[in-house]
């Protein structure tokens, strides 16, 4: 079983190391992009900037959830990581449309690109986001703050290959019009893995069931155990990444033993699908009547 606390230290410590590389490698790339005139690095500098200040925000985002609970916020502030993925969606986002509407205009006016420095920078870039990825990988299955991280650092290695490819057009056949196209293909791609993402955190953000969990096989399971004899209310919901929570009216018989019955279902519920946090309401009915919903 995954251990919250010690996951949590482990991707502070990767996010800061993360964060420290690309915004070293992004000062790089600035200078690069500007001295070879190209698109595709300023393009993936850009990109670098955005991650610079999605992983900051997601450092702090992470020192936030960590602070515990108040009567004001029973929950703590564990939905800023979900809030951090979704502003970092939507900067990734914008910044694709720009790079796109920088490439259309590059189209009808290829300026001079300097090839070898263009090959140069794309390698160390690779080699940068490369250990990013690693560094970053593992946790992002676990963590929606991290994985928005994750796709950053992914999409700016996508965007390194492409500077390479670039770089080496250039040097052999002197082909300008590639850089462009090159920098239209990584805002494509940004948006394409960007919008899943966008999408899953807003799923969260309206509470919606949690993709991994079948709301109706739960219910039905919970129904099966001993001395329930309807589930109903049934609410399933996530609180933030690898925190569910679930909530249900359960019905049992008058005079059964409640608390046996809650702790079946709690032993139910925590086994088989790792939810933990339930609110459970116990309700003595003489009726056969069998709901799940």
């Amino acid at each position: 079983m995954h251990n919250h606390s010690e996951s949590r230290a482990a991707q502070q410590t990767n996010l800061w190391i993360v964060l420290l590389m690309t915004g070293s490698f992004m000062v790089i790339e600035v200078v690069g992009g500007l001295l070879t005139q190209s698109l595709a690095i300023l393009a993936d500098a850009g990109h670098m900037l955005t991650d610079v200040a999605a992983l900051g925000l997601s450092v702090f985002t992470m020192r936030i959830a960590a602070r515990p609970s108040t009567l004001e916020k029973s929950y703590g502030y564990h939905r800023a990581e979900i809030l951090a993925a979704v502003t970092n969606a939507v900067v990734l986002l914008l910044l694709a449309v720009w790079i796109l509407y920088e490439a259309y205009q590059r189209v009808f006016e290829p300026p001079h690109v300097l090839g070898i420095p263009m090959l140069l920078i794309g390698f160390v870039g690779l080699a940068v986001n490369v250990a990013s990825m690693k560094l970053l990988a593992e946790e992002s299955a676990f963590s929606l703050n991290v994985r928005s991280a994750y796709l950053e650092v992914l999409g700016d290695a996508i965007s390194s290959v492409g500077v390479i490819l670039g770089g080496v057009t250039i040097w052999l056949t002197g082909w300008f019009i590639i850089d462009p196209f090159l920098s239209a293909g990584i805002s494509v791609f940004i948006v394409w893995r960007t919008w899943a993402l966008l999408s899953q955190a807003v799923h969260v953000l309206m509470e919606g069931v949690p993709a991994h969990l079948d709301v109706l096989e739960i219910g039905r399971a919970m129904a099966s155990v001993p001395g329930v004899k309807g589930i109903h209310d049934l609410h399933i919901w996530t609180i933030t990444s690898g925190w569910d929570a679930l909530s249900a009216h359960v019905v049992v018989s008058v005079g059964e033993d409640r608390d046996a019955v809650l702790g079946r279902l709690q032993s139910l519920l925590q086994d088989r699908w790792k939810i933990e946090h339930t609110t459970l309401q116990i309700v003595a009915e003489r009726s056969d009547r069998v709901q799940v919903g």
